[in-house]
């Protein structure tokens, strides 16, 4: 009785996240100038639309710009972490990377409320500045589990036997534990980039007139204008994402790096 019900819940689930995107690609090939479905015909209009749109262009590069350093930091203050939890003799190991982990937990509003409080009107630091340290924080997260997940599926061994053999701890750290990090730091850097480039709540709460990201910068066009034009942008994010996805899958392996996670 509970596979029927089961299965049942997981079509409604995939229908629910399916649906809602296949409108989206369909209206974005229409050859109508409103957001209809179905759509007026089929055409790339609206693609070659929004890849001449001046704002999307320099919001997509600042969004990238702030997901690059967002995810360089984390994973400079997320390595470290990892290699102290799973391999040190850290004290309190579980409430270092619960704290780690907390950005998760925390509604993403209530840390951008905390960053324009204390951040811009506290310290007075600027937009991109105060965006930059929220990105981090949230990356941080992804830093620390997955590279975390990679660790774990490691033999501490291997460490071990290069430490006796004469090894100082930054040849063995470069020789034996960044190869067996490296899929780990690649996953989390590419899930890093993709979360960041498309967050909206935080840069929504922290955008200013001089830095501005795409999805809020997509957000203000739909307020203003009904034209299919964010749905092509939509989707060539999307494909970009999907691509992104099975570049990862084919040369790292997401599964055997997941796969560390419940270990």
């Amino acid at each position: 009785m509970k596979r029927p019900i089961t299965a049942a819940l997981a079509v409604i689930g995939y229908v629910i996240m399916i649906v809602p995107i296949i409108f989206v690609v369909a209206t974005a090939f229409t050859a109508g100038s409103t957001l209809r479905f179905p759509p007026d015909g089929i055409s790339l209009r609206w693609f070659d639309e929004a890849l001449g749109y001046e704002p999307f262009i320099e919001a997509a590069i600042s969004s990238l710009e702030l997901a690059v350093l967002a995810t360089a930091l984390a994973l400079l203050l997320g390595v470290p972490v990892t290699l102290a939890v799973h391999r040190g003799k850290l004290p309190g190991k579980g409430l270092v990377e619960g704290l780690f982990l907390s950005p998760l937990i925390v509604p993403e509003l209530v840390v951008g409320l905390a960053l324009f409080q204390q951040l811009m009107v506290g310290l007075g630091l600027d937009n991109f500045s105060t965006l930059l340290v929220g990105h981090t924080a949230l990356m941080l997260p992804y830093a620390v589990r997955v590279t975390g997940a990679s660790l774990a599926l490691a033999d501490p061994v291997l460490e071990e036997a290069a430490r006796g053999l004469g090894a100082s701890p930054l040849r063995a750290f470069f020789n034996v534990t960044l190869p067996v990090l490296r899929p780990g730091i690649f996953s989390a850097g590419l899930l890093s980039v993709v979360t960041s480039f498309n967050n909206v709540p935080l840069s929504l709460l922290l955008q200013g007139r001089d830095f501005r990201t795409l999805p809020v910068t997509m957000l203000d066009y739909v307020q203003q204008s009904y034209d299919p034009m964010v749905a092509a942008a939509s989707t060539l994010i999307l494909a970009a994402t999907v691509v992104i996805a099975v570049i990862a899958e084919r040369t790292v392996g997401f599964a055997k790096i997941f796969g560390g996670i419940n270990q």
